[in-house]
């Protein structure tokens, strides 16, 4: 990544992304409780900081994603362009990028987990303490390789549908603007 403030835009964008990822994952897990019962709770329980459980495990998630992902969907748009002789067109960048989004997300999918882990742990428990080798090292123990996999097809579908468009449609806009761009004086 060579775009200055890259790895700060993650930290801040995990500041808006965190609480509403707890209230989410807490709500999926709670037949019984609407959401608003479930931030309250949160509020109640565990104050501010409860909002925030799984913001290390998530920002420590987020930066190897990002550094997996953006580079090898450059690659591979480089890679197309050599071997069409041209620059790649929008939905061949968005094949790229779904193809890269998914292998990021299979090769987090541990760290996904841990977050996870994490952020659905009982408030006390040394698991809610935030430590995310302490939960990959949990889960290996009692679940091996499967446990720190689970839900990877899910996630990687997602995530590789989720950059199929947005990467396609980033490098639609980035074409337009450009040829904008060139048309005027």
């Amino acid at each position: 990544m060579d775009r200055p403030g890259f790895t700060a835009s993650l930290v801040v964008a995990c500041l808006i992304r965190v609480p509403s990822e707890v209230v989410k994952q807490r709500a999926q897990v709670s037949a019984s409780s609407g959401t608003f019962q479930i931030f309250s709770n949160i509020l109640y329980q565990e104050g501010i900081p409860g909002l925030y459980r799984g913001y290390k495990s998530t920002v420590l998630r987020e930066i190897p994603f990002s550094l997996v992902q953006f580079p090898l969907w450059e690659s591979l748009k480089a890679l197309w362009s050599w071997r069409q002789d041209h620059v790649v067109e929008s939905w061949q960048s968005a094949v790229c990028g779904a193809f890269a989004g998914g292998f990021a997300a299979v090769v987090t999918t541990p760290l996904d987990v841990a977050k996870t882990r994490i952020m659905l742990a009982k408030a006390g428990s040394s698991t809610a303490g935030g430590n995310v080798l302490s939960a990959l090292h949990g889960v290996w123990r009692t679940q091996g390789l499967s446990g720190l996999f689970a839900g990877v097809f899910p996630r990687m579908a997602a995530i590789s549908l989720g950059g199929f468009i947005f990467l396609g449609a980033y490098e639609q806009t980035h074409s337009m603007l450009l040829e904008l761009g060139r048309e005027s004086p």
